[in-house]
């Protein structure tokens, strides 16, 4: 399948996706946020800003782009660019469903967005998407799988995502919540005509935030490609907000506190791809430097005094403002 072209990927920045949260939307979580885009939030600049965005990683050797239907215009403006640039054919492209965007393009609805795991969510966005992506889709994924999601036990979908699978897609899933470990194995069982159904899971893990690596270990060990999103932890390892070990590690690989928490993440060895959120150039390129970080055993062991509880990290995660 074309997603499994990643998994052969040489160099080290293909291991590295671009994620368009950020940018596909004027009102995201990540801290910093306000100096990062500024006032003017409209569509044309965050169009131009994701194209700026788009340009540079490929540039820089970034194969995999992730989007959602519920990053506001993120597909749009992903498959304009594509459609601008049709030499570029050897991106990978994943997306995901089971979320609605219902901001409306502003930064302080009172929601903004809602999940919805049924056939029918699954039937009315797989159509947009396909709208407007068609057959650059690579990778299909549920939107935010927890324990308790209907999307584990709905043979009805399950048979709809077979269908596609049968067609091309990757199918795929993505987790979030201090239950990320019990969603992924009770995933990893789910099966149509006897074969499993997904193929990649899409978790956070990062300095903070580490109860979900046994059960991505499990996943790779049963031959899923597992993407590492929020490495920064929505801006909680940036620079001028990250811990202070983190900030001395940095200063000794004469690199940012990003690249030293995206590196954290890429050497784990299930790790097949690591998702940049970045929301501007700058931001990128140092991103891209955590290829290059080799952190010894004394600096993992600092970095590893900073993991919180799961239920304190979700916690606080939950409480960030939407900006």
């Amino acid at each position: 399948m074309p997603f499994a072209r990643l998994a052969t990927a040489t160099t080290p920045t293909a291991h590295i996706g671009l994620g368009l949260a950020a940018v596909g939307r004027p009102g995201y979580i990540n801290l910093g946020r306000d100096e990062d885009l500024g006032q003017n939030r409209s569509v044309d600049a965050l169009r131009a800003r994701t194209h700026e965005l788009l340009d540079a990683a490929y540039a820089q050797g970034v194969r995999y782009f992730d989007v959602a239907r519920s990053y506001g215009r993120s597909e749009e403006f992903l498959a304009a660019w594509l459609h601008q640039n049709p030499g570029r054919n050897d991106v990978v492209i994943g997306s995901k469903w089971g979320y609605t965007y219902t901001a409306e393009w502003t930064t302080d609805a009172e929601k903004h967005e809602v999940k919805d795991h049924s056939v029918r969510t699954y039937d009315r966005q797989r159509a947009e998407t396909a709208e407007l992506l068609g057959d650059r889709l690579d990778l299909y994924q549920i939107h935010s799988v927890t324990p308790d999601s209907p999307a584990l036990t709905d043979k009805d979908l399950h048979a709809r995502l077979a269908e596609a699978a049968a067609q091309g897609t990757s199918i795929g899933f993505s987790t979030s919540g201090p239950a990320q470990a019990d969603a992924i194995r009770a995933a990893l069982e789910v099966t149509v005509d006897g074969e499993p159904l997904f193929r990649t899971v899409q978790s956070t893990y990062n300095a903070l935030e580490t109860s979900a690596g046994p059960a991505l270990a499990e996943a790779h060990d049963a031959g899923l490609t597992v993407i590492v999103k929020e490495g920064m932890a929505n801006g909680r390892l940036a620079g001028p907000h990250a811990p202070q070990a983190l900030k001395a590690v940095a200063e000794e690989t004469s690199l940012g506190c990003d690249a030293v928490a995206l590196a954290l993440v890429l050497r784990q060895p299930w790790t097949g791809v690591v998702l940049s959120g970045a929301a501007t150039t700058g931001q990128l390129a140092s991103n891209l430097h955590a290829a290059v970080v080799d952190l010894d055993d004394e600096q993992l062991a600092r970095l590893a005094a900073l993991v919180e509880e799961p239920q304190t990290y979700w916690e606080r995660r939950g409480q960030l403002p939407w900006h």
